[in-house]
């Protein structure tokens, strides 16, 4: 790739950041568009994200993706956020705006939304979802399931005090959308949690590469229901190895990260940008 001194930059910012899948995925576009610019990992502490954000414009970025544990601080830290990521208490997309302020987005849940649409596009929107975790990632989510439509959404966290708070940060939207019972679930009830739901999201980082892998009984989870997991690094976790060989259809967390990242392309670079067979083989690291 070849940069000149007008070159368009964007990034991520995360503490660390060296996981992140980011900068290839977006320096597939930029090669395949042929665009003049880059996206560099930015390896960013906590207690320096403000001077961060603030840099973006007298660097010349034109905005960053931000990854954990910046996507709850920066809320507080741009001039202007929008509404439903104000909503969720989370962003993870900020662009730098003609007059150099900073707008925040959350592209996760348009990410999640299409995800689901594609990789279980027979899913039943109208029923009974359950999600694991109460975290960044966990509102993205429970924000997409609202607006797709469900009927119930269970929360099921190790500490049931968050659970409660995302839930009732989430009331206005549920509202506007149509979701008529939230269900706040003790972690250890978590496998009887699964009777009758139609769709399982796991929103923790059990099961990826690194951590323990996800403790759950999925004997009481209708064999009919479709089972998500955020988690991409492996892409088969071992809930969606157990999942598959029961007989659950399963979409793994990769769509999510390639969908998400199409809004803040478009903004910083100027073009819509494709996901494609290509683009996840290439991710993956196949291509």
């Amino acid at each position: 790739m070849n940069l000149t001194g007008k070159a368009k930059l964007a990034g991520v910012m995360g503490w660390p950041v060296g996981h992140s899948r980011s900068p290839r995925l977006h320096g597939y576009w930029l090669e395949k568009y042929k665009i003049d610019g880059a996206y560099v990992p930015l390896s960013v502490r906590p207690e320096d994200l403000g001077v961060a954000l603030t840099a973006l414009p007298k660097l010349g970025f034109a905005g960053v993706n931000l990854t954990i544990p910046h996507k709850e601080a920066a809320l507080a830290l741009v001039a202007r956020v929008e509404e439903t990521a104000r909503l969720i208490g989370a962003v993870n997309t900020i662009v730098v705006e003609p007059d150099l302020s900073l707008t925040a987005w959350n592209t996760d849940v348009i990410g999640f939304e299409a995800a689901l649409r594609e990789g279980a596009p027979y899913l039943d929107t109208t029923g009974h979802a359950v999600v694991l975790g109460a975290g960044g990632a966990a509102r993205a989510v429970l924000a997409a399931l609202t607006n797709l439509g469900f009927w119930k959404i269970g929360i099921v966290n190790r500490t049931q005090d968050r659970a409660l708070a995302l839930a009732k940060s989430l009331r206005r939207l549920g509202e506007v959308r149509g979701v008529v019972n939230w269900d706040c679930v003790d972690w250890e009830k978590r496998a009887k949690a699964l009777e009758g739901a139609t769709l399982l999201v796991n929103t923790t980082s059990l099961g990826m590469r690194g951590q323990p892998a996800l403790d759950l009984d999925l004997s009481a989870l209708p064999k009919t229901a479709v089972v998500a997991d955020i988690v991409y690094v492996p892409l088969e976790t071992p809930l969606l190895t157990a999942a598959r060989a029961r007989g659950n259809s399963v979409v793994d967390g990769l769509g999510m990260l390639l969908h998400q990242a199409r809004p803040g392309f478009k903004a910083w670079f100027g073009i819509d940008p494709a996901v494609t067979p290509a683009l996840r083989a290439h991710v993956l690291g196949d291509g």
